[in-house]
């Protein structure tokens, strides 16, 4: 069975709902939880401060590479986040939905 992946995206809070439903939507993903966050980064040598909205992605190693060309060429940002974490642990339930969702 394929290993689940969390894949973490900011997004402005303009268009974030509309994002994660055409991640949703392409079967790039099972489900994607929008938070809220206020951000303090670098950019271009000076220190900024955004809200953003923080999209945990839930999807599968086989969909990675999609799924990061879809960031890469759809979001907002020049520079998108696309940080990839892999679970020690899955419950097999969750795991077989995940895939399922994700085909």
């Amino acid at each position: 069975m394929a290993d689940a992946r969390l894949v973490l995206v900011t997004h402005p809070p303009r268009g974030a709902q509309a994002f994660a439903r055409s991640l949703v939507g392409r079967r790039l993903a099972a489900c994607v939880n929008l938070v809220p966050v206020s951000s303090v980064y670098r950019w271009r040598g000076k220190v900024e401060r955004a809200r953003e909205v923080l999209l945990v992605v839930k999807s599968t190693g086989g969909r990675l590479r999609e799924l990061e060309r879809h960031v890469r060429d759809e979001h907002p940002y020049e520079c998108p986040e696309f940080v990839v974490l892999e679970p020690r642990h899955v419950a097999r339930g969750y795991l077989r939905w995940l895939v399922e969702e994700t085909r």
